[in-house]
Formats: C-alpha cells, structure tokens, sequence
C-alpha cells in the first residue's frame, strides 16, 4: 500500500464528473461564471456566513504564501511554528510573495505552538526598536505537520492572545477536514467563530485534483483585491476557473470531503492500532490520517518486502498517511498479513 502521501492518491470519482459537466461550452474567465457563483452559494452555507470573499489556486504553497502576503508587510514577521509548512516545505514562497516578511518559528510538541512561547513572543513585540522584525500575523496549521489538531478553543485562545497585540490571524488548512472530523467542529467553528482572517482551505488533499480556496473572512475582506492583483502578477489567476469551483463544489456538497476524511482517518487509526500490536511506539496522537511511528526493525522489513510506500522522519521515526482510497478493513487486514 502506498503511504506516501495523500496526494499520490487519485481524484475522487464525483470531481472527475463535476470537471466533465463544467466542460460544456462557453463560460466567462477568471471567476465569472455559473460554477463559481454557485460554488460562493455552497461556501455560505458550509461556512454558515456571507461575510467573505474568496479566491481559488492549484496548490497549498500558492494559497499560503498569497494569503500571508496581503496580512504581512515586508518590514514584519510571521509567527509559526518551527515544523510548519510554510517553514519547512514551501521554499520561502511565504517571504518571497511578502516581499521580505520573515518567519519567527516558535516551538511545541506535536508542531502545535507552545502557548508560553507565544505569549514571551507577543510579549516581546516592540514596534519602536528598529533593529527588530515585529509581527504582524499568526499563522496556525490544522491538522499540524505532526498530524495533530488545534481545537477550535485553542485557536480561539490563541487567536485572543494574537489580536491583543494587533496581528492578524492564518490558518494553513491543507487538511482541515481531517481535523474537522477529529474535533467534531463545523468549519464555521474552526475558522471565523475563532477569529481567524484568512483560511486557506485545502480540497487537494481531501480528494481534489488540485484545488486551495483563500477565504477573507470580515475586515480581512478589505483586503481582496489586493490579493487578486498578487494572484494575477504571481500567475496564479486561473483562466478557466470553472474548473477549479467545479472539484470545490463536488467536495463540498453534501459533505463529502468530511466523508472522505472520516474514512482516512479511520484508516490512520487501524494503521496505528496494527503497528502497537506490532511493537510499535506511536511518536504523535494520531489526531487526523497520519502515523507517526518508530517500529521495530523486523516491521521495517516486512513492510518494504510488501512493497509499501512511507517515509522515515525526524525524530528517528516513520511517518505514513491515509488517504481517501483506503478502507480500514483493507489496511486491517493488511497489517495482519505482515
């Protein structure tokens, strides 16, 4: 079985259907047409509000670092984690598309921050000492690189602690509907309820072909069409949009992307009960469709004898992910045959 990565995974079937019907003659670009009207209809209803505006691209490095790029000046900082995406895996795109804001990386065990080290960090914004970077923006990821979730009172918490000292709030979203379900929260719950400004809510890896929606929240709206101009200079205004809001609009509508990842997750969770029967020693809660394990050597290599996929991980583990194909009776049974 391939562990990999939920995005080696393919296309759920509902989008590939959705992509054929939007591809039916003429339609207006950029965002004006049909699909992506409706699709802003289906987006109010999910997120219980009409207070937003959104914007879609291909992948979550371009939502990420486009969204933090109309929250953070060049002269500022954002606060993250050490292990967060946008620190680790993007390729400084969020200071490149910024323009120079930098990254304050903050630590805390499971990639979810430490809430003293925000506070001593908040605590020591000085915007009258030149020599310093102040921030300007939180950004917090659900689920975390460590495959754990920010409930929706903690980032509330955390969000308070944030605008006291005047700094906007993002949320990296790339699996938030693995978190979703783990919290038992409505997206309305974890994103604006909590104060947050700007989500970037990820379809990729729920099922989508390719799909990250940016979603301005309140005051933040102020800020869109500044984000557009950033989108189309940085080439990521797609042209034929209708093919983007139709994979949204498939995920969407009637809840399949929290379907899908209630099955990735249940799969995560079969996994790493196989693996602790195994001798395994579960390095993270597993709070999503992530397992990150150390296991013993005789497992390693049975695993690899069975083909699977996975990567090993810092922290002298391994980490293997659960996408929307896997069943857990499959990976049930296909952690007993090892």
């Amino acid at each position: 079985m391939d562990f990999s990565s939920d995005t080696s995974a393919p296309a759920h079937p509902a989008v590939i259907e959705a992509i054929m019907r939007a591809n039916q003659g003429m339609a207006g670009s950029y965002g004006n047409d049909e699909i992506t009207a409706k699709l802003r209809n289906e987006l109010a209803r999910v997120l219980e509000t009409d207070d937003f505006d959104f914007w879609m691209v291909a992948s979550g490095t371009a939502s990420n670092a486009l969204a933090l790029s109309v929250l953070c000046p060049p002269t500022g900082s954002i606060l993250c984690h050490e292990e967060a995406h946008i620190e680790r895996d993007e390729r400084g795109a969020s200071e490149f598309f910024t323009g120079g804001g930098k990254l304050s990386l903050l630590p805390g065990d499971g990639a979810k921050i430490d809430a003293p080290a925000l506070e001593e960090a908040l605590d020591n914004i000085d915007e009258a000492f030149v020599h310093e970077t102040p921030a300007k923006v939180l950004s917090l990821t659900n689920l975390t690189e460590s495959g754990c979730a920010y409930y929706p009172g903690e980032i509330a918490h955390f969000v308070e602690m944030a605008k006291a000292k005047g700094l906007a709030v993002h949320l990296d979203g790339a699996r938030l509907a693995n978190a979703l379900v783990t919290c038992g929260a409505t997206p309305a719950e974890m994103t604006w309820k909590a104060g947050v400004d700007v989500v970037c809510l990820g379809l990729t890896k729920a099922g989508a072909i390719g799909c990250e929606l940016i979603i301005l929240f309140g005051e933040a709206r102020a800020k869109f069409d500044k984000l557009k101009a950033r989108a189309k200079r940085a080439g990521h205004m797609p042209p034929k949009m209708r093919f983007l809001a139709a994979q949204a609009e498939a995920m969407l509508t009637e809840g399949l992307w929290l379907e899908l990842a209630r099955q990735s997750n249940e799969a995560a969770g079969a996994l790493a009960e196989g693996f602790v029967r195994s001798g395994g020693e579960l390095v993270h809660p597993v709070e999503g469709n992530e397992v990150f394990v150390r296991l013993p050597e005789p497992v390693i290599k049975a695993l690899e004898a069975a083909k699977a996929k996975f990567y090993p991980w810092p922290g002298d583990c391994y980490r293997f992910v659960c996408n929307w194909t896997m069943m857990p009776v499959d990976v049930k049974a296909f952690v007993n045959a090892l």
